[in-house]
């Protein structure tokens, strides 16, 4: 297995980190390799914020769910996706972009999610740790006041960078069965049962926070019920809009 595998395959959600400072070169590395993530069109669709003021850190930890490690952790990213540079573009040449289409909203959070998937990977790759925080978008609004983003911007999610305080767990993801379809989508439930005692296991094993769960209940308690639902108006109003 060559090394770029054998890192992507180590990857874990790290939420404790030392207090060591991340250097502004290694900073800049990161957000390079995230740059040159796949892009449609070469739209480039995402800008990143580093939030070092401590009373938005704060804050931004309660909207996330009260997730201490948002407060806490020596670097915090939000990953957003932007059209407004391209709407500049359109201004730059005299022209009126046609926003509000479903196709934009696709492009641009694809792309800022391969660039952020990019900046987490060569994060690990220069000995750093870190975890995606979806749960900057419990309150949307709230962090594009605290963050100043304006529309046709909107906040996919935050990422915490740091040196690993401890190694956790690695959870098992689905086996490439499951996962690889050849020539059409296969839908077979019965494959879930080998994963579900797989994470049985997991679970009941761990050092910490052991539980008797599985995969799918999991899922299904999540969704089962509504998720986010102020999202819709959200992206309407930052001109995202469904058309």
């Amino acid at each position: 297995m060559n090394q770029v595998i054998a890192l992507l395959k180590n990857h874990r959600s790290i939420r404790k980190f030392t207090q060591d400072p991340i250097s502004n070169e290694k900073l800049f590395a990161i957000i390079e390799a995230a740059g040159s993530a796949s892009t449609s069109n070469f739209i480039q669709a995402y800008s990143v914020i580093r939030v070092t003021n401590q009373e938005n850190r704060k804050q931004l930890a309660e909207l996330a769910g009260s997730q201490a490690w948002v407060e806490k952790s020596p670097l915090f990213l939000v990953f957003c996706a932007d059209l407004k540079r391209a709407e500049n573009a359109c201004l730059f040449e005299n022209k009126k972009m046609a926003s509000g289409y479903t196709e934009q909203l696709i492009v641009a959070t694809v792309d800022v999610a391969l660039a952020a998937e990019n900046a987490m990977i060569a994060a690990e790759s220069l000995g750093l740790g870190g975890v995606f925080i979806g749960g900057i978008r419990n309150n949307p609004e709230k962090v594009c006041e605290l963050l100043k983003i304006p529309k046709h911007v909107y906040p996919v999610f935050g990422m915490c960078l740091g040196y690993p305080d401890g190694e956790p767990e690695q959870k098992p993801r689905l086996p490439v069965s499951v996962i690889l379809n050849e020539d059409y989508y296969q839908e077979n439930p019965e494959d879930l049962k080998e994963y579900n005692e797989t994470c049985e296991d997991y679970y009941k094993n761990r050092s910490s926070g052991s539980r008797v769960d599985s995969w799918t209940n999991q899922i299904s308690n999540m969704v089962s019920v509504p998720l986010r639902p102020h999202m819709k108006e959200f992206i309407n109003k930052k001109g995202f809009g469904i058309k």
